[in-house]
């Protein structure tokens, strides 16, 4: 339900802010609106509004929207006394202003979502990494145990999901990327070779296969179980785990695989509570596993844990976050428009293409981490919405974009004829990549 309300929000939402920059600026541009409609399909309600009684409705199928203005070309004979106000009439310049104003709209909106998180006071975790596994690129290149990337190809990073989001770009173009790093011996320029990847693992968690992991800080406990192992040894919830049996502990994953491979075995745990350390046994019980080795029996000690990392806080003033927001939602733009010219080239495989299904489940996924991640959310599909809408295809803002270009070049309107076919055409094409997006988003479902 979670997921559903989510997506639902999020549509109507980004469809409404859509259409609402074609009514405004037709509005203001002097052309009648007959129509607003959130949806396709019969409408489920209907009101009108304003002194032309424009229709405001809301329809069941919610894959778009649509603002049906006066038009000669669609109504036929118009009364004479309104017949200035046809879009048809517009001069090429207010045709045009009023088409682009749906994706301007959703990338204004785009800016002010990404502001509003700048000025939250938004943590994101460091760009500070791990030592990297031996034989991973990031190995190669010579990264070390708590270095901070502070560029990638010249572009500064701020945060972990700025050094994915910057990695990339070279992943797709199958070469070495540039690194800025800082460590114990000061700065350096680092080269990771990205072309080892396997193909697809762009879909994945390709930093990790990299070996460029952030670097974990310390385990700590955040809750106990009553009556458990942990309990019984007198752990408690607070407590940083050193080391078991003089082992360091640097992740929760290194503690959880010995713990499970020594069921019903003592262990001498070296515990940090506060500015003392002691060591208390504690003894895994065993309990009945399927897929476990060992007798079906693994270790458990009954204690949730917490990996602590460093984090970074965007906080900015107004004027600063607006500029933030402007040039995170360029950054994105261009960045959609790339992966989707790799697309068409065969640089990148159209697995990558996400439909209605993916966007639903990442709605879902967001709106249970925060409403900081839900508002990210939006702000990028909403500038992916924009970006679509720009596209050069017939029945696309972009399209009707490239009719009126041709019309100024030809001098003279296109024909008819000519605004059919191709309408159809690119009809058939988004058609097909609804299909292509949609298959992709239940082979990732089903597998």
């Amino acid at each position: 339900m979670t997921t559903l309300l989510s997506f639902l929000f999020a549509l109507a939402l980004l469809v409404f802010i859509h259409e609402l920059g074609h009514y405004s600026v037709a509005r203001w541009c002097g052309v009648k609106v007959l129509r607003f409609s959130i949806g396709f399909g019969k409408p489920l309600a209907t009101w009108r509004v304003g002194p032309d009684r424009t229709e405001w409705s809301l329809s069941p199928i919610p894959l778009g929207g649509y603002v049906k203005m006066l038009d000669e070309r669609e109504e036929g004979d118009v009364d004479p006394r309104e017949a200035h106000r046809a879009f048809n009439r517009q001069s090429l310049a207010r045709r045009c202003a009023i088409v682009i104003a749906g994706p301007a709209a959703n990338f204004l909106l785009a800016i002010l979502l990404y502001g509003v998180l700048a000025m939250s006071g938004l943590q994101e975790p460091a760009p500070v990494l791990g030592a990297p596994p031996a034989g991973t690129a990031a190995a190669a290149a010579g990264i070390s145990d708590g270095d901070r990337v502070l560029s990638i190809d010249g572009t500064r990073i701020a945060s972990f999901t700025d050094l994915r989001l910057r990695m990339i770009d070279g992943i797709v173009e199958k070469r070495p990327v540039e690194l800025r790093v800082a460590g114990t011996g000061g700065e350096r320029t680092v080269s990771v070779d990205t072309r080892s990847l396997p193909e697809g693992e762009l879909e994945r968690d390709f930093t990790r296969t990299l070996g460029m992991e952030l670097r974990a800080g310390a385990v700590t406990v955040g809750s106990v179980v009553a009556g458990s192992a942990a309990a019984a040894a007198g752990i408690l919830p607070g407590d940083e785990i050193v080391s078991i049996e003089q082992k360091p502990i640097r992740r929760a994953s290194e503690l959880i695989d010995t713990v499970r491979g020594a069921a019903d075995k003592p262990l001498r745990f070296t515990i940090r509570r506060g500015e003392t350390e002691v060591q208390l046994p504690v003894t895994p019980r065993g309990e009945a596993e399927a897929t476990a080795g060992n007798g079906g029996q693994v270790g458990k000690i009954g204690a949730a844990l917490q990996q602590r990392v460093e984090m970074v806080t965007v906080d900015l003033g107004p004027l600063e976050a607006i500029a933030h927001g402007a040039q995170k939602t360029w950054d994105m733009s261009v960045f959609s428009l790339r992966m989707l010219g790799k697309m068409v080239t065969g640089d990148l495989s159209w697995k990558n293409l996400s439909g209605p299904v993916a966007i639903a489940d990442f709605a879902g996924q967001s709106a249970k981490v925060g409403w900081y991640a839900y508002v990210a959310f939006l702000a990028l599909i909403s500038v992916s919405l924009g970006v679509l809408n720009l596209l050069p295809v017939p029945v696309l803002d972009g399209g009707h974009l490239v009719y009126y270009a041709l019309e100024a070049i030809k001098g003279r309107p296109l024909s008819e004829r000519f605004m059919q076919v191709t309408q159809r055409v690119g009809l058939a094409m988004v058609a097909c990549l609804m299909i292509v997006a949609l298959f992709n988003d239940l082979t990732r479902l089903l597998s």
